[in-house]
């Protein structure tokens, strides 16, 4: 049960840490590979059935693809702006 508690805690704040800094989008070489890292680790947690990283690294890999998506589409503003 202790471990659970933990668990849940740490996903919280990193949770809580995301929610904080969703005004900045991550520059694409950050991005992509905190994807594809975090979508990787959302199978590993899957296969190995554990329920908090499973949780955590989805969350982490929708979250890094919105970022993806946010980013893209502020390089097309961008050009269409000064191109």
């Amino acid at each position: 049960m202790l471990t659970m508690i933990v668990g849940v805690l740490g996903l919280l704040f990193i949770a809580v840490g995301w929610v904080l800094a969703l005004g900045d989008v991550p520059p694409l070489r950050l991005t992509i590979p905190y994807l594809i890292g975090s979508a990787l680790l959302t199978a590993y947690s899957a296969l190995n059935w554990n329920l908090i990283f499973l949780i955590l690294n989805g969350a982490a890999t929708i979250l890094s693809a919105i970022n993806l998506i946010r980013r893209v589409r502020m390089s097309k503003v961008n050009v269409e702006d000064h191109g």
